[in-house]
Order: structure tokens, then C-alpha cells, then sequence
């Protein structure tokens, strides 16, 4: 039944993580720096605080009897995440939500499942696992098998991407305006990369998490781990992620002087706040629900992947209702197809594994 329940959660947040761009869409007269900070201050400073508010009453204590270790080694991992966050918006900017997103998505879905099991396969830790687990276990060899048929869908999703922008001359003005296929991928490749630091930021502040988890146990014995632990560790990460995309962004702000964006007559101001907020706001609650995954799950190499290929398989839904794939030859849309496919079965594969675990 926990499995069941990480699966369902990490789906919400998969959802949420593939949504949260649409709305950046929708938004009138403002450059991309100015919709994204705007966005950014309810995804990393407004919302993480209320949501650990509203589940660790004492959070802020957790806080600041934390270790110094701790909190700069997640803050650390926060600001690499952070550009890895920054770059994405570019990527998806370039490449569109569903190539840009399964490209980027893919990446870290790699980097970010097996990374911490290297270090743990060197760092003995009680409830990790290291790298050889997944060659010597029947659950570790099904969350592998997972891992690559995910990378092979996403690799179809590129492919779908190359034919697409062969399709460039019968796409209309709109659908290939900011395409940039050579550009968009090496943006996504920095972003898959450092985007994985996420989850190195909840390792590094897993004593926060603990500390969460043991309060709340001790007031419910025999209820499980707290679902809501990683509330509290969020917030270091976020501090971190928020650091590299303000000085980023207010430098753009500047050097293309678009800060005249919240002031401009023909933009609709209120619309573009509420747009921003929404996305801002749907961008934290992917984490909040992978932290509720993860609880069931634990966070190993299959809650990330999990977590990863329902964003991948979601952002390219998007993509097709948003028709961003209209007008391209055939030979990109079953490649596109193929991709989802395949992400779908590995999704299937990971859940099953944690059946043979446990």
C-alpha cells in the first residue's frame, strides 16, 4: 500500500513540476526575467515557509539548532540547483515545454538516482543504498531496467526534436519563433546536470527532515514516517536556488532595462501577477508532494525517477495540447509518441520494484 501511495503522490507532483510553465505562457508584455523572479518569490521564499508552517509548527526551531554542515552543505547544493532551475526555463524557451523538459528532465532523472547511491556505496549510511544495489538485488536490477527504458523514451523525445526542427519550414510564425534546437541543447545539458543537485540538497539536509520525522512520531507511534518531513529542508534549498536566480535575473533586468515591464500601460499588470503566482505556486507543490512520495518510497533512486518521468511524461502532454508539435512531419510525432510510451512502462517497472523490496 505505500508504494501504491508514492506512486499516486509522486504523479501529483508530476504533475504539478509538468503544469507549472503553462501559465509563464499566458503572460503579456514582460521579458522572461521579469515574469520568472516575479515567479520565483512564490516558488522559493512565499510558499515554502506557509507550507512548512502549516505541517512542522516548529520548523523554524529545526532550523536554528541545525548544524552549520548541514545548512551550508544544502544551501550549496540549492544555489547549484539553482542554476540548473534557471537554465531550465531557458531550455524550455528554446526547445519548447515537452522536448526542452524530456531532455533536461532526463538528465537529471540520470545524474540525480545514481549519484548519491555512488557516494553511499562508499559512505555506508543505515537506509541507503549504494551503487551495488542495483546489480545484486531483484528490486535494484527492476528500478535499473526502469531507469534505462526512461532514457531510451527520452532519447525518442530528442529525435522527435530533431524532426521537428526539419519541420521548421511548414510550422507557423508562432510555433518556431523562439525555437533553437543547437542552442536549447546545450542549455539543456547544463540543466540536466546541475538540476540533479536537487535531490543531492535533500540528502545533504536530511538530519532537518529527521528531526521533523522524530517530533511527529513521537506524538503518533505506530502511524509511519511523517509525510510532510522534507517541508523543513525544502526551505534551505530553495534559499540557495532563489540566491543564483535573483542575481541572475536582476542583471538582466538591468542590462536589457526591463524593470519599465511592471510599470508598462498595455500589460496587463494584474493578470501577469496572478499568472506568475500561479506558476510560482504550482512549481513548489511538485516538491511538496515528492516529499510525501518519498516518505512512502524513502528517497532512493526510485522516488527520484519516479518523480522525474511524471514530470517528462506530463510536459509532454502539455506539449501536445499546447500543439507544439502541429504541422511537423510524421517521423516526429511517432518518435514523440514512442518517447511517452516508453516513459509510461518505466514508470510501471519502478513502482513494481518497490513491491519486490518490500
Amino acid at each position: 500500500m505505500n508504494a501504491i501511495f508514492g506512486v499516486i503522490f509522486h504523479f501529483i507532483g508530476g504533475f504539478a513540476s509538468g503544469s507549472f510553465y503553462v501559465p509563464y505562457k499566458k503572460v503579456k508584455g514582460w521579458s522572461w526575467e521579469s515574469m520568472w523572479i516575479l515567479g520565483g518569490l512564490f516558488s522559493w521564499i512565499i510558499v515554502p515557509p506557509i507550507a512548512a508552517w502549516l505541517t512542522i509548527p516548529n520548523f523554524s526551531e529545526i532550523i536554528m539548532h541545525a548544524h552549520a554542515g548541514t545548512l551550508s552543505y544544502t544551501f550549496l547544493f540549492g544555489i547549484l540547483w539553482g542554476i540548473g532551475g534557471l537554465t531550465y526555463g531557458l531550455g524550455v524557451r528554446y526547445l519548447g515545454v515537452s522536448l526542452g523538459s524530456s531532455i533536461i528532465l532526463g538528465l537529471s532523472m540520470v545524474f540525480g538516482s545514481l549519484m548519491p547511491s555512488i557516494y553511499y556505496f562508499f559512505n555506508k549510511t543505515t537506509g541507503k543504498h549504494g551503487i551495488d544495489y542495483f546489480f545484486t538485488t531483484q528490486s535494484g536490477i527492476c528500478i535499473l531496467i526502469g531507469l534505462l527504458i526512461c532514457v531510451l523514451g527520452v532519447c525518442l523525445c530528442g529525435k522527435a526534436g530533431v524532426s521537428k526542427e526539419k519541420s521548421l519550414s511548414t510550422l507557423s510564425g508562432d510555433a518556431k519563433s523562439d525555437y533553437n534546437f543547437t542552442l536549447g541543447i546545450v542549455v539543456a545539458l547544463v540543466s540536466g546536470v546541475l538540476s540533479a543537485c536537487f535531490n543531492f540538497g535533500i540528502e545533504a539536509g536530511k538530519p532537518l527532515a529527521d528531526v521533523a520525522n522524530s517530533v511527529w512520531k513521537s506524538s503518533n507511534p505506530n502511524d509511519g514516517e511523517f509525510l510532510y518531513q522534507n517541508n523543513v529542508t525544502y526551505i534551505i534549498i530553495l534559499w540557495g536556488g532563489f540566491t543564483t536566480n535573483f542575481i541572475w535575473c536582476i542583471y538582466l533586468l538591468f542590462k536589457n532595462k526591463t524593470f519599465s515591464d511592471y510599470t508598462k500601460s498595455d500589460a496587463p499588470k494584474a493578470k501577469n501577477l496572478l499568472l506568475c503566482a500561479l506558476a510560482g505556486t504550482t512549481w513548489y507543490l511538485q516538491f511538496f508532494f515528492y516529499g510525501m512520495g518519498e516518505s512512502r518510497l524513502g528517497n532512493g533512486a526510485s522516488s527520484w525517477i519516479l518523480h522525474m518521468a511524471f514530470i517528462i511524461l506530463i510536459s509532454n502532454a502539455w506539449g501536445v495540447v499546447l500543439k507544439e508539435w502541429k504541422g511537423v512531419n510524421q517521423t516526429a510525432y511517432r518518435s514523440i509518441i514512442g518517447g511517452i510510451v516508453l516513459i509510461i512502462i518505466s514508470i510501471c517497472i519502478v513502482g513494481f520494484a518497490r513491491t519486490l523490496e518490500n
